[in-house]
């Protein structure tokens, strides 16, 4: 979902160099092996200078996915062009890249999309129009990548920067993929939970004032677009599941409600605290634990979907089935069994699309 325009005067010097150059002279290899080392020099140098190329961000382009209705319109000017303009490719190139950039702001529904992150958790606010980008959480899995696929997810809406990016706290499963995400797409805000900073955020920290983003924590609410996330749990507690950031919010009359790892105590301090009832999409506490999701609380704000963020045969036993008979009067949504779960609201109208592992 991107092209770099730089590719244009990176090509006028690096295929000469490689059809001219490094090709004829691997065939000479062949004969003489010991230049091997010579040649290994002159590989190195095309590479590096295809690196650095890239990194040149202004070139960038970010190219949406496309409905068929606008394949169709490109192809057709595209024929208009090549038949009636011949000489004006440059007028063309112009146009396709104001097209490209101006169609996503044509997108009134509110978007918000619960990534299949495997045993972590991910999710994302789009509001109409894409006024506002907002990321919760990036999930994380050791020795694995799993926020590359949030990138593109990103691209592909044409998306190039996020508002804010929410951790509900600092483990792994849910913000070991910060580093990735901060230097591949840019974040103009972050925002952590109450409580201490553990070593994770403070690596985070260190990244964020070299890149001077700005960060805030333990923040009751946030305006976005003409709606407001709500931070329900201000309280410090003794560990970090407890000080997870518990986020609510309404889209276009649509109740949403994110729990992060908030335990049963957690849910107790809401309860006493505010008056929930009848949420539409709660993304359900600790991945489907039986230390959240207490009857009490499901009983309160009584979820009419819930979507439990999971990996498939993970070694917790999440989610447990005390929670899903708890849930038994809601539609579950698991990202193990369906993928990424995305709902879009236009209107008064809630479209709910899931995308199969």
């Amino acid at each position: 979902y991107e092209i770099n325009l730089i590719v244009f005067i990176s090509n006028f010097i690096l295929i000469p160099y490689v059809s001219l150059f490094l090709f004829p002279f691997a065939l000479v290899l062949l004969f003489f092996p010991f230049l091997n080392n010579i040649f290994s020099f002159f590989c190195l140098i095309m590479e590096k200078t295809a690196y650095y190329l890239n990194l040149i961000d202004f070139t960038k382009i970010i190219i949406p996915k496309f409905n068929i209705v606008y394949i169709i319109i490109y192809y057709i000017f595209l024929i208009l062009f090549i038949y009636y303009f011949k000489k004006r490719y440059f007028i063309y190139l112009i146009i396709f890249i104001f097209f490209v950039k101006i169609i996503p702001f044509f997108n009134s529904n509110n978007i918000i999309t619960f990534f299949d992150v495997g045993q972590g958790d991910s999710s994302s606010i789009i509001t109409s129009f894409q006024k506002e980008v907002i990321l919760i959480d990036t999930g994380g899995i050791i020795n694995k990548n799993v926020s590359n696929n949030i990138i593109l997810y990103f691209k592909s809406k044409g998306i190039s920067k996020i508002n804010y990016l929410i951790l509900t706290h600092g483990d792994y499963d849910h913000m070991g993929e910060e580093l990735n995400l901060v230097n591949n797409i840019k974040i103009e805000k972050v925002i952590f939970n109450c409580g201490e900073y553990n070593d994770l955020e403070k690596e985070l920290i260190k990244v964020l004032d070299k890149k001077k983003i700005k960060y805030y924590s333990c923040i009751k609410e946030l305006n976005i677009d003409k709606n407001k996330l709500y931070f329900l749990q201000t309280k410090e507690f003794d560990n970090e599941n407890d000080n997870s950031n518990v986020i609510y919010t309404e889209l276009n009359g649509y109740k949403f409600m994110f729990m992060g790892d908030a335990s049963i105590t957690t849910e107790k301090e809401i309860l006493n605290k505010y008056n929930l009832p009848d949420i539409d999409v709660l993304k359900v506490g600790h991945h489907g634990s039986k230390t959240s999701s207490s009857i009490e609380f499901i009983n309160e704000i009584n979820p009419k979907y819930s979507i439990i963020s999971v990996g498939k045969n993970n070694r917790y036993g999440h989610p447990n089935d005390s929670v899903l008979d708890n849930l038994q009067d809601s539609k579950v949504y698991r990202t193990d069994q369906y993928g990424s779960i995305m709902f879009k609201i236009n209107n008064d109208r809630l479209k709910i699309e899931t995308c199969i592992p």
